[in-house]
């Protein structure tokens, strides 16, 4: 397409020395067909690509930009951490400023270590997880990403009772034999596990599931979880990386009635930059090295650069306060999405959490991923494309969470508005 010629050298040029021409592949646009595009700029809500094409920004870069892209107060702190130095091996006080914000914002977590991922974080929850109890296997729910550490890249065998199988090639069998994959919003699938297994340590969960797209969680499934696995012995690891300061100024756990053990954060608390991190109450965190004996380490976690976009982020988000925003915002796309699909008589459904939602192509609710699966991935391609020509960016899969950030305005809703409608318009034709 002429209006992705740049993109598409681009990507051709990419291929010679990057995997795919991406260093992520959902960047790939496999699951909507096409050549990945390449960012050139952003600014507020809008992000703009190599062929100078501007588009209201609903990816976000899968969550951390929250006040919109190059916000002034956190370039302003950015800036100000260059002029001092890039990265430099010791501790530096804003560590204990970001922490002090984090710990303040979670009800019930006293300390908290920084690292460089949310895939870093929750390896290492899981691991502190294990040395706390003693006890060495974990329950995933099947639908629930946790990055990319061999034990969680899983899918469930012939039974959710059966052990894991890898779902990556280069896993071995080895490295997921204590990791158990149950249903979500299926407390019976956990309670299964238990039964048949005494040595389980923790069970780890999206609270509000973002990648089997936005799945919530059902009446009081996470209250009575908590309480049956405690009842167990055994630790609920909440991963907030996506979840974390989107839908409340904290984690979505406290507003679902939920505490969690051991919390993992990402994203927003890096405000752009690759900052993770876990945190749980003093019991449990002084097992981490140098206080105890279960080791982890990172030369460039607490990075001061991170640590100022991270510190100005979430000072000018509890300065905001966006979240009732976000609400009456996200209520306005799913109004717009259900009627553009009821007027092009596409059955269509739309979750919805704070700042997160995403549609489904099909009839029915989603609460779990056998559900989410049902969903026409053809659609959403076409759905996808037809978006993008109209000047909106999303998430190039049907299974990723849409995003919204503080900068967006009534000006860009309209825009969407209308892409909505063509976008749907062309999906009736298919």
């Amino acid at each position: 397409m002429k209006m992705f010629k740049k993109s598409q050298k681009l990507y051709e040029e990419g291929l010679v020395h990057l995997v795919g021409a991406v260093n992520s592949p959902v960047r790939a646009f496999t699951s909507v067909g096409g050549n990945p595009l390449f960012i050139k700029k952003a600014k507020g809500s809008k992000i703009t690509d190599v062929d100078n094409n501007e588009y209201v920004d609903l990816v976000l870069s899968y969550g951390p930009m929250i006040l919109g892209h190059r916000h002034k107060s956190v370039q302003k702190a950015v800036k100000k951490a260059l002029k001092k130095g890039y990265s430099f091996g010791a501790s530096t006080e804003n560590e204990i400023k970001l922490a002090k914000i984090v710990c303040d914002a979670f009800p019930g977590m006293d300390k908290v270590r920084f690292v460089n991922s949310g895939t870093e974080a929750v390896l290492s929850g899981i691991r502190l997880a294990r040395a706390f109890t003693g006890k060495d296997k974990i329950i995933k729910f099947a639908g629930c990403y946790h990055g990319h550490q061999d034990a969680l890249l899983v899918a469930a065998g012939s039974g959710l009772a059966t052990l894991s199988m890898p779902s990556s090639k280069g896993v071995p069998k080895g490295a997921v034999k204590n990791t158990l994959v149950a249903e979500f919003n299926n407390l019976e699938s956990v309670k299964k596990h238990f039964k048949e297994h005494k040595d389980i340590a923790a069970v780890i969960i999206e609270p509000i599931a973002g990648n089997m797209g936005v799945v919530l969680p059902e009446d009081n499934f996470l209250i009575e979880l908590k309480k049956y696995v405690e009842s167990k012995g055994a630790l609920l690891i909440a991963d907030e990386v996506m979840t974390g300061f989107r839908s409340k100024f904290g984690g979505a756990q406290e507003l679902l009635g939920v505490q969690a053990d051991i919390t993992c954060l990402g994203k927003v608390i890096g405000g752009g930059f690759p900052v993770g991190a876990y945190g749980a109450r003093n019991e449990i965190m002084e097992m981490v090295a140098p206080l105890g004996g279960m080791y982890q380490a990172g030369t460039l976690s607490g990075n001061p650069i991170a640590m100022a976009a991270g510190i100005a982020t979430l000072t000018e988000l509890k300065k905001q306060n966006p979240y009732e925003h976000f609400e009456e915002v996200a209520s306005i796309l799913e109004v717009l999405l259900l009627e553009s699909a009821k007027k092009h008589k596409i059955g269509l459904v739309v979750n919805r959490f704070g700042s997160m939602m995403n549609p489904f192509f099909l009839k029915g609710e989603v609460t779990n991923f056998v559900e989410a699966q049902l969903s026409d991935t053809k659609k959403f391609a076409v759905f996808f494309w037809e978006m993008i020509k109209n000047g909106v960016f999303l998430p190039p899969s049907q299974f990723e969470a849409w995003f919204l950030s503080s900068a967006i305005s009534d000006k860009d809703i309209k825009k969407i508005s209308k892409a909505i409608d063509a976008a749907m318009l062309a999906v009736s034709k298919m």
